[in-house]
């Protein structure tokens, strides 16, 4: 195998494919917000991270064999033994992680629910206090990254609620139990490795290594491959310590949003009304077009500058609800968390902390999110009628809400890719 012989590439391969964008916990406030997408093996991390892919094939061997087996390859991969056992010593599968690994919530709160925690007053108000009392770090980062103070206050409060809730677990024994028998072995390996590197490096000991039970860490909850690519010493220490330094996690935070294209000096979006008649298939992520354009169709709110800057219509209740413009820096948070609600969140929490942030348009309260049964049965329904939205997984992704926009213009509905109890219910009902 190609590891015998290069075990560098080996690591830098597992950690490349294992990045299936940043992980990150919201220890505040659980980020499962709608039925957008189901909540991932790690609602810390990425807190909705899109997993489209099947589960890998559970290894069939006893813990002890796995981890023989597992310590000779992060040795050929450049741990050393003393690193290695140290880490193990005494370690044994968690059985709560498998728990949670496999739980999968059948019932998720709606979007206006969720920004109604994410924005609470006392969020609000403890991040107006931090962003004065850090307000001298804050200008550094600001100075070096070029990513907005407020954002990174948002980030901070909503993944652990400002470095309160980090998690308590032990990261290598989280991850060696879901390397051993979780879901995805091959995610979860990647991840070990990564851990392993960090105490190799010696930022922090292994009793310290301590996050979710997904394995995100510190206040800005990184995955392990994450915090070695992205994670910065920036008090000077010559620790990057996410865990116990608010500047290095802020930095660090600042870093992965620099590295996933944010854009100084512009918003993360804004809010806009649509005109009637509208043609709400083009609220569709994958189409952009410029500020200009979208002033043409109609939209108004759309403010005057940046003509030339890229916008998708975002539609997070459908045509019902409130309409936003979103701009590339809500796609760097996407990166942090790929979940619209959460991206949502951030751009608005960061608004509040000046006085702003209000949605103006209303959210069709009365509507009843799908269960992930009921999102199941839409696919599988949709699939039946030739839709293809792809794998049924419970997933509202791409190929979802393609499908669904392909059934609402068959309906003559408002084809807004939006999954709801009406639409299952012409499902349900038959040609």
């Amino acid at each position: 195998m190609l590891y015998t012989f290069v075990p560098v590439l080996l690591l830098r391969t597992l950690i490349a494919g294992s990045a299936l964008s940043i992980m990150v916990a919201c220890a505040a406030e659980p980020v499962v917000p709608t039925a957008e997408i189901a909540p991932s093996a790690s609602t810390p991390a990425a807190a909705e991270i899109e997993i489209s892919a099947p589960a890998d094939e559970p290894v069939q061997q006893s813990f002890e064999q796995w981890r023989d087996e597992f310590r000779n390859e992060a040795l050929q991969a450049g741990i050393s033994a003393k690193v290695f056992d140290r880490a193990f010593a005494g370690v044994t599968p968690d059985p709560s992680i498998i728990t949670a690994d496999r739980s999968q919530p059948e019932f998720t709160r709606p979007v206006w629910q969720y920004l109604e925690g994410a924005l609470s007053k006392q969020r609000v108000s403890g991040g107006k206090s931090l962003l004065d009392r850090h307000q001298a770090t804050l200008n550094d980062i600001e100075a070096r990254y070029g990513v907005d103070r407020n954002t990174l206050v948002a980030i901070w409060g909503l993944e652990s609620s400002f470095g309160q809730i980090m998690g308590d677990k032990g990261v290598i024994r989280s991850l060696a139990t879901l390397a051993h028998e979780g879901r995805r072995p091959g995610f979860a390996k990647s991840q070990l490795l990564a851990a392993l590197e960090i105490l190799q490096h010696g930022d922090v000991s292994a009793d310290q290594l301590r996050g979710s039970w997904a394995g995100a860490m510190g206040q800005t909850q990184f995955i392990p491959t994450t915090y070695n690519t992205h994670a910065v010493d920036f008090d000077g220490d010559g620790r990057r310590d996410i865990w116990n330094s608010s500047a290095d996690a802020l930095a660090s935070a600042a870093h992965y949003l620099q590295a996933s294209g944010w854009k100084t000096g512009q918003p993360w979006g804004f809010e806009v009304s649509l005109p009637d008649g509208f043609d709400y298939a083009q609220a569709d992520n994958s189409i952009r077009k410029p500020l200009s354009e979208w002033r043409r169709l109609g939209l108004s709110g759309v403010p005057s500058g940046m003509e030339d800057a890229n916008a998708s219509l975002l539609l997070p209740a459908g045509y019902r609800g409130p309409a936003f413009l979103i701009l590339d820096n809500f796609r760097a948070i996407l990166r942090y968390n790929n979940s619209s609600s959460y991206a949502l969140a951030i751009g608005l929490l960061s608004e509040r902390f000046n006085g702003a942030g209000q949605i103006r348009g209303t959210w069709p309260q009365g509507e009843q999110p799908l269960s992930r049964s009921e999102r199941l049965e839409l696919q599988e329904r949709l699939t039946e009628r030739g839709f293809d939205p792809g794998t049924a997984d419970g997933i509202i992704g791409a190929n979802t809400r393609s499908a669904i926009r392909r059934f609402q213009q068959q309906l003559g509905w408002p084809a807004d890719g939006h999954p709801t109890q009406e639409l299952l219910g012409r499902l349900r009902a038959g040609p």
